[in-house]
């Protein structure tokens, strides 16, 4: 992160760095030009010191400019990109240190070559610009820059859950409801639960929490099931016994306005599920999973009842554990929301391990794939609820081969009505890369009779032939086409 005091120094130093270079000025020759010696000379061009006003003063006369550019926010044509960037509220709020990026390494590296830097800092502002992206984007982008770099499974947070269990002899329970949660909030941490409040509020019927620092009262949204709150308490007690201050209060954000503050609500997020679903019993529901002959709806939706936890819980639990105990990396998860005519399908989450798979998310209103699993259980689960007022989740299998690749991926589905409206659908979705290490953790995905089905991202770059699910026409292949032709009949012109 970059100070406001960080950043008139490094512009200091860009601008002199620059001038003296320009005038073919060696630091030795500058150094008795100023009567400045060569070490500080060397910490001013790096940003690390800001002479007084005099040493400014023979600083610019040395090379031939005035005293109030040198101290001023602006500069010349090659600079002024560097120096908007640095105002911006990129450097001071992306959390280079997190990925190991020192700032100042970051800021030579500009200064070596600004033009080819400014070219590439122009290109993502018109870029974030076209697609109307913000610093949540980024924000968020990075935090799932940083799952794939841990491979989504944190140590320092399973021994965390691990000491709750143990300071308050959790390790043999199991949560059927949450008054375990709520007595230690009350006794470790003076927090009480409001359960009514927020119910009787018309425009907080979508909000499912809030926390009050003030009166240390948790408001929770009285429609919610055993385990969305089960969920949302263990999470508060993970922001106290993780003490992590900078923090939202509602649950879903409403805002993004840092990443400490994202990172540290996945934080509490990854905790409550860890104490919900201890990572031994997972790694023997995994196991119980690789003897099955075959794949089980029925048995895999008996876990989520087993454990008193929602399909999202279950799934994402899966995804940190298959990783770091079975070697299991290559995988994503999806998150899709639909509204009660399912004319368009939202994808609200995602993630990818290892590399960046196929489907993905696209920001440009194209129509994803409805052969994948994900929207495929979501129609499904439609006609439940308009046949028989269906309410309980409904899982599903599918290996999902990608068209024009060699990638296949056994994915794991779970569709169910969203908490906000029950007409309005929602599903999660682990996709896992099939390949000799998961053929060997479940060998019923070579079974006959497991379902494959060819797909691809969206609609609109899809060249699947006599597709029975497409929702829209193949507008971008049909482009590419006419180009190609184009390309080809200007090469009969030669």
């Amino acid at each position: 992160m970059v100070k406001d005091i960080d950043t008139l120094k490094i512009i200091l130093g860009l601008k002199i760095q620059q001038l003296r270079k320009d005038q073919q000025l060696s630091y030795q020759q500058l150094s008795e030009k100023t009567g400045l010696a060569l070490s500080y000379l060397h910490s001013i061009e790096k940003g690390k010191k800001y002479p007084k006003a005099d040493k400014i003063l023979s600083l610019a006369k040395a090379l031939d400019t005035e005293y109030d550019y040198l101290v001023s926010l602006n500069a010349n044509k090659r600079l002024q990109p560097i120096i908007d960037l640095l105002q911006s509220d990129f450097l001071k709020m992306f959390p280079l240190e997190t990925f190991g990026i020192s700032t100042t390494k970051l800021i030579e590296l500009m200064a070596e070559a600004p033009d080819k830097i400014n070219a590439f800092v122009s290109t993502i502002i018109k870029i974030m610009r076209s697609y109307q992206l913000q610093g949540e984007d980024f924000f968020k982008a990075a935090l799932r820059s940083y799952q794939d770099l841990k491979d989504n499974y944190f140590e320092e947070l399973e021994e965390a859950t691990k000491g709750l269990r143990e300071k308050f002899d959790l390790t043999t329970k199991r949560f059927k409801d949450s008054n375990i949660f709520e007595k230690i909030l009350k006794e470790e941490y003076g927090i009480t639960i409001n359960r009514q409040q927020m119910g009787s509020i018309p425009a907080l019927s979508e909000v499912r929490s809030y926390f009050s620092p003030k009166k240390k009262i948790l408001y929770i949204n009285s429609n919610l099931s055993l385990p969305q709150e089960n969920f949302l308490i263990a999470k508060e007690l993970g922001f106290q016994f993780l003490q992590l201050k900078e923090r939202p209060f509602e649950t879903r954000m409403i805002e993004v306005p840092s990443f400490a503050k994202l990172l540290n609500n996945f934080k509490a997020s990854y905790f409550s599920v860890a104490l919900l679903l201890d990572k031994e019993e997972m790694i023997q529901v995994i196991q119980s999973m690789s003897k099955w002959p075959k794949w089980n709806n029925q048995a895999f939706i008996a876990f989520m009842d087993q454990y008193q936890v929602t399909s999202e819980m279950l799934l994402q639990r899966l995804a940190n554990i298959l990783p770091y105990h079975f070697g299991i990396s290559d995988l994503f998860f999806l998150r899709f929301y639909a509204g009660p005519e399912q004319e368009k399908f939202e994808m609200t989450k995602e993630m990818h391990l290892s590399q960046l798979h196929d489907p993905y998310g696209n920001q440009l209103d194209e129509h994803y794939c409805r052969r994948w699993v994900s929207i495929h259980l979501m129609q499904k689960y439609k006609e439940l609820q308009e046949q028989k007022n269906y309410k309980a989740p409904i899982a599903e299998a599918q290996i999902s081969d990608f068209f024009g690749t060699d990638s296949s991926y056994l994915c794991i589905t779970v569709a169910k009505p969203s908490h906000d409206y029950t007409l309005h659908t929602t599903s999660v979705t682990i996709g896992l890369l099939v390949d000799e290490k998961l053929e060997q953790l479940f060998p019923w995905i070579t079974a006959p009779g497991v379902l494959h089905q060819q797909v691809n991202n969206s609609c609109e770059r899809c060249e699947i032939q006599h597709c029975e699910s497409r929702a829209a026409p193949p507008l971008v292949i049909d482009i590419q086409n006419k180009r190609q032709e184009v390309k080809s009949q200007l090469g009969r012109l030669e």
